[in-house]
This record gives structure tokens, sequence and C-alpha cells, in this order.
């Protein structure tokens, strides 16, 4: 059976601009926190800048949804990973990142899935280049992010899984679970998930792959795709 091959990422891009517009439209995003936060509810100034050359790839050799936002990074947490969350924003921005908080802002209970969509519908639409989520355990933000055409998120709780996520996997999101590990931990986690460059050649044949599963199920709002 013939394969189709994956759309060019800037139409992949265009795509799920309108399939989320359309859905989700006229809906407000969760509280955000004081890091980063600009005047157009909570991207960054800046944060659409950076270097990036054809076809969406960014400096680091890896092709992303979220490669139009410089070295931006969106991050997120109910109430159960905010005050980690809180924590890694600081150092991040420390750190020299442009960092847009999608919240929450204290420890009152939310839903987890508000806040992990926010986070990456960032790095879909291109507003961020990653994102991270932090939850309890960490598992039901992954799973809402991927939900999200052209989002990667992987759940990591050691530097090896961190590592795995990026060189075989291309993750633009992070996601931590609060419950599970400790905030040094933690912030040695997300420090290697950045440094580590995609890998290339079989790492992102595979991912193609990936790619074209998710376009596969691009229908509805969009009118573009095939149903499986």
């Amino acid at each position: 059976m013939p394969t189709t091959p994956p759309l060019p990422e800037s139409e992949v891009r265009a795509i799920v601009r309108r399939v989320v517009d359309a859905t989700l439209a006229g809906e407000s995003a969760p509280n955000a926190g004081n890091v980063g936060r600009g005047t157009d509810g909570g991207r960054s100034a800046g944060s659409a800048g950076g270097e990036t050359t054809a076809e969406g790839r960014g400096t680091d050799g890896g092709r992303s949804a979220g490669s139009a936002g410089g070295d931006s990074i969106a991050i997120g947490g109910d109430h159960g990973g905010y005050r980690l969350k809180e924590e890694l924003a600081v150092k991040l921005a420390v750190a020299g990142h442009q960092v847009v908080d999608c919240g929450t802002d204290s420890t009152d209970p939310v839903d987890y899935p508000d806040i992990a969509h926010a986070v990456a519908r960032e790095v879909a639409d291109g507003s961020c280049r990653w994102g991270i989520v932090v939850d309890g355990a960490g598992i039901g933000s992954a799973m809402v992010a991927n939900k999200v055409p052209g989002v990667r998120a992987a759940l990591c709780y050691d530097l090896s899984s961190a590592r795995n996520s990026r060189e075989h996997n291309h993750a633009n999101v992070l996601t931590l679970g609060a419950g599970l590990i400790g905030a040094g931990l933690a912030w040695q986690i997300v420090q290697e998930w950045l440094a580590v460059p995609w890998g290339p050649d079989r790492h992102a044949r595979r991912v193609d792959l990936i790619t074209e599963v998710e376009q596969r199920y691009l229908v509805g709002t969009s009118g573009v795709g095939v149903r499986p």
C-alpha cells in the first residue's frame, strides 16, 4: 500500500493553528504567573524570534512545530506541580531563557488538562520552541499534550529518559511528576533535556513515521488528512 509522504513542517504548523483555533475559538487561557508573562495573555515579548533555517529547522538541527519560538520555553503546572514549576521557571529565566508561564498561579485545585494544553499549544503554533509541564505524576499531562498535533511530549524521570526522549524521539515538550522526583533532580533533567540535540538519520526517519501517523488523523475542521 503506497505511503503518503509527510507534509512540509510549515504546512503542519498552519494546519495545527487552524484546527486548534477552530476547535477552541473563544476559549480563555488558564491564569499565568509572573515569569515572562506578556501583555498578549501569556506570551513573552520577543518569543516569536530566534534563529531558524529553512523548513522550520532550529539551530539544534531538529525540526519542531515550535522552532519559530527561538529560545522561548512555555512552562505550566497544576496545583500539585505549582511549587516545582515556579522554581524551574525562575532557574530557566536566570539561565537566560525566555519563559512563558501558562499557569497555574497558586496551589488552589485546577485541572491539569487545561494547563498541559496551554503549554502544548504554545509549542504547536510556534510561539515557543519548547514546553515543560509539571503535575503530580507527569503522566496525564503527557497524554494531553500529545493530543495536540505537532507536539511530542515525553515524561522523564531521570537523566537517561531525558536524553533518550530528545535524541531518539525528538521530544519538544517535557513533563515532570512533582510527586515522584525532587526539585534537584527535576532541574538536572530539565538541563539535560534542553542540552541534548535531536538525533539524525534513523532517529529522524522514525520520528517522520510518527508524524505520518499523526497526519492520518488530521481530519475534521482542517479538511486535511485521511482516515486510517
